[in-house]
């Protein structure tokens, strides 16, 4: 799926037209009712940003993106605003949206730590090589959840800290992260096996 029916997913669930027992559940829908939000918000500030038009170098290279992520996933709702600008600024990159709980489940192959965390990018050639992988989340925000998942902190704490944090680092780390890892790519070209 493109950007715009993932977000017309949202809306789908939302108005109760998606027959899927986890939307049974309140708490999924308040879950994407607040990615729908967070998308939002993001989009409005973006245009208010430094445009991303620098950040990923330029590159005659053409790549396929993939993005893994589901509708009521937080992280999801504050990366993926910034992976679809980095997108739009180069013409040299197609993509596609796949939703983790539904097939080709290919998040089954690109686990961290073992689970199917998202949201997950794949940066593959049009051969279909993966050059790079990012997510679920930036490194630092990464390591905060994991200091207060140790220190056993509630899941509502863990979140509202998550989610300030992401509100305090306005997406230059998911830039950044991703950045350096298209320089990594430009570089060195050569495509890693999956």
């Amino acid at each position: 799926m493109n950007y715009t029916e993932y977000k017309q997913l949202h809306d789908r669930i939302l108005n109760r037209e998606i027959a899927d027992p986890l939307y049974e559940r309140n708490i999924y829908i308040d879950y994407v009712k607040l990615s729908k939000t967070r998308l939002e918000r993001w989009e409005k500030r973006l245009g208010q940003m430094d445009p991303l038009a620098e950040v990923l170098p330029r590159t005659n290279r053409s790549t396929h993106w993939i993005i893994i992520t589901e509708p009521w996933c937080g992280d999801a709702a504050h990366a993926i605003p910034f992976i679809m600008e980095m997108i739009r600024e180069h013409p040299g990159i197609t993509y596609e949206i796949q939703l983790r709980d539904s097939e080709p489940f290919l998040i089954d192959q690109y686990l961290t730590n073992g689970s199917k965390n998202i949201p997950k990018l794949i940066v593959r050639d049009l051969k279909g090589y993966d050059l790079f992988t990012w997510g679920p989340r930036p490194m630092e925000a990464q390591k905060l959840f994991e200091t207060l998942r140790d220190q056993q902190e509630s899941r509502d704490k863990i979140n509202i800290a998550i989610q300030k944090w992401y509100y305090a680092d306005k997406g230059k780390a998911i830039c950044e992260e991703i950045a350096r890892l298209w320089e990594d790519m430009v570089l060195d070209p050569q495509p890693s096996l999956r």
